[in-house]
């Protein structure tokens, strides 16, 4: 199990997103975010080499607040051939400086991220050491395994990865509350990640996360 550091970060992890996020398509704030935390889980890297999270932030620069889904991959060296996926670097107070990625493009994230929607993988909480992320749903229907040889898309939606054969993994990145995330799911989905977040009110909200799409489906 991935080990939660109580330690600094400089910059911040909601600093190196103030930055990113307004170059992002689906991005829907003002020129300069304001962030806040809101949620979100982990997922483990088998080696430990990995720190994977899915954060939820929410934004009040723009009319309405929005609530973001970023998945990150925190690496201690450079990721060859993923220079356009980097959010930015950091030092941790225990880890050194860390290399954070959009983790749509980081090939550990994925392969958990698939292990995790065919219930090979525990989300774990975000701020506390070996517990699991008990609000984290997912689901799949599909018959075989997954494959993780996805290539990442983004438009004003959101983000779409998608195999060579077809298969895409839609991920939600400005969220939508829905009572029942299972129950909102399109027709021709074989899969799903649901979870919550705190809103700016200081309510839970829920909703889906990422939706899995059988070939020619999406």
């Amino acid at each position: 199990m991935a080990v939660i550091h109580r330690t600094t970060l400089k910059p911040t992890k909601l600093e190196l997103l103030a930055s990113w996020l307004p170059s992002r398509p689906w991005y829907r704030g003002g020129a300069e975010p304001t962030l806040a935390k809101a949620g979100g889980f982990r997922l483990d890297d088998p080696q430990g080499e990995v720190g994977i999270e899915f954060m939820v932030v929410t934004d009040s620069s723009g009319p309405r607040p929005v609530a973001y889904l970023v998945p990150l991959a925190y690496r201690g060296a450079p990721l060859d051939g993923a220079e356009h996926a980097l959010v930015g670097t950091m030092e941790h107070g225990v880890l050194g400086r860390r290399w954070a990625y959009d983790g749509c493009h980081d090939p550990v994230l994925l392969a958990r991220l698939t292990a995790l929607i065919e219930g090979r993988a525990q989300a774990q909480d975000q701020n506390v050491s070996d517990t699991p992320a008990d609000d984290v749903t997912a689901s799949y229907t599909g018959d075989g395994p997954l494959s993780t040889d996805f290539t990442a898309t983004d438009d004003r939606d959101g983000t779409a990865l998608t195999t060579p054969h077809g298969v895409t993994l839609r991920l939600h990145r400005a969220l939508q509350p829905a009572p029942d995330s299972r129950s909102l799911l399109p027709r021709g989905a074989v899969g799903h990640v649901g979870g919550s977040w705190e809103t700016p009110e200081g309510a839970r909200a829920a909703g889906v996360f990422a939706v899995l799409y059988g070939a020619g489906r999406a």
